[in-house]
């Protein structure tokens, strides 16, 4: 190991704070708006948080990791890793260094105690430096641990996890119409930063990806923008890439009874030992067939959704968070048709509520002069099967399957959130 020539650890983490603080402060922030949820995820905050702005530090320990129930950030980088060594003490000793570089990262310090420039110049730096300057953006960084980390594809228990698989974490079944990529699908772990400055979560990402060398390597990640949900209700509902108010019925972050029976685990449920708190994260690249969405009528566009493409009423009512009456009828007709994506996702039908967090992506075009766009989907839920396997089947008739394919799939659990200072990812997995 290379002698340090830095200044003492606790004044060299303080570098990229010292330094944002003497620029000023950033804007960045989500929009606010007085809407609450609809059905399960109303709730009453008048004061109800907007969502961490470009300054804010988003506390790193809880009961419940950050980045679930946060209210939504701007930007995402999300990645899923392979474990690549056979080590169990190695994978603890990193998901450790992760844990230290997470809280630092988050707080908005380097990612090392010496950090980017103050170290050996004759050594590798124990920070990247692309976030020297940046305030903490609200960052929060969320891990799960896949299926195959408790036993490998051959059947192999590398770590001595298979015991301590919860049964709801399994593959998720295959749906009609899916069209998924393996080498974008699954992982041993995940990790997701959400920020307001998309510099900050890229940044977070690639300084774990470095701690995380000769341990795990990247399987394959995901960049997006522009939330497609509000987790809070101080948070206007924003649109997607379809033009759409996007998760208005969305559970939201002050409706903790809700929270309760649709998102964390609970002790006396399957993993509850170790995952009592936290929650299970199902992910979906899901892209957009924007050119024939953008050719469609808006009468078309409507029914497909269910909901007024200004406003973002459900049909045959005024304004966004009019209740959905499934019963109204409109020129003799049901005004909320049976096929449409509100009628068949919605609490009320689907029988089940899961917390969404996704996020809108364009990752260039597919070489046949069409844009690869669409929503990196992300909900959090209690158990997949009643939550999303459960909304998933529900929507084999959807109309909005006309316009959408599913490319990438994976399932992970994350754990409940680090008790103190001294706490680490994977604690209560591994029985640190």
């Amino acid at each position: 190991m290379s002698e340090s020539s830095g200044p003492a650890p606790q004044a060299a983490g303080l570098s990229r704070r010292r330094l944002f603080g003497l620029v000023g402060a950033g804007t960045a922030g989500a929009l606010v708006a007085g809407g609450v949820g609809g059905a399960i995820g109303r709730a009453t905050a008048d004061d109800a948080p907007a969502g961490p702005s470009a300054t804010d530090a988003v506390p790193f320990t809880g009961a419940h990791q950050a980045g679930i129930v946060t209210p939504a950030q701007d930007r995402l980088h999300f990645v899923a890793f392979d474990v690549t060594t056979d080590s169990r003490e190695d994978l603890v000793e990193m998901l450790r260094a992760w844990t230290e570089a997470a809280r630092r990262m988050t707080a908005g310090q380097d990612a090392g105690p010496v950090g980017a420039v103050d170290g050996n110049r004759y050594a590798p730096p124990d920070d990247t430096g692309e976030a020297l300057g940046l305030p903490p953006s609200g960052l929060t960084l969320t891990i799960g641990f896949g299926p195959t980390l408790f036993t490998a594809a051959d059947g192999t228990d590398r770590f001595g996890l298979a015991a301590r698989r919860p049964a709801p974490l399994a593959e998720l079944p295959a749906f009609p119409g899916d069209q998924l990529d393996p080498a974008l699908s699954g992982g041993d772990i995940c990790i997701q930063a959400c920020a307001n400055d998309p510099q900050v979560a890229v940044h977070a990402v690639r300084n774990l990806v470095r701690l995380g060398a000769g341990v795990v390597s990247v399987r394959w990640s995901q960049l997006g923008f522009g939330r497609t949900s509000s987790t809070s209700t101080g948070q206007a509902t924003p649109r997607n890439l379809f033009g759409f108010k996007d998760g208005t019925d969305n559970l939201k972050a002050e409706n903790a009874t809700a929270l309760d029976r649709f998102v964390w685990v609970d002790r006396g449920d399957s993993g509850g030992d170790w995952l009592a708190g936290g929650s299970y994260l199902v992910t979906r690249r899901i892209r957009m067939l924007i050119e024939p969405w953008d050719t469609s009528s808006l009468d078309e566009q409507e029914k497909t959704i269910g909901r007024t493409k200004g406003a973002g009423a459900p049909l045959g009512q005024r304004a966004e968070f009019d209740p959905v009456d499934f019963t109204a009828r409109a020129d003799g007709d049901a005004a909320i048709p049976e096929t449409s994506h509100v009628f068949l996702a919605h609490p009320t039908n689907s029988g089940t509520a899961i917390l969404r967090r996704g996020y809108s992506f364009v990752d260039g075009s597919d070489g046949l002069g069409r844009l690869d766009a669409g929503l990196f989907f992300i909900a959090y839920q209690r158990d997949p099967e009643t939550g999303f396997v459960q909304v998933q089947r529900n929507l084999r008739t959807d109309r909005l399957n006309e316009y959408i394919r599913h490319t990438s799939s994976a399932v992970f659990a994350c754990p409940p959130g680090l008790r103190d200072e001294h706490d680490w990812w994977g604690r209560q997995l591994f029985g640190g």
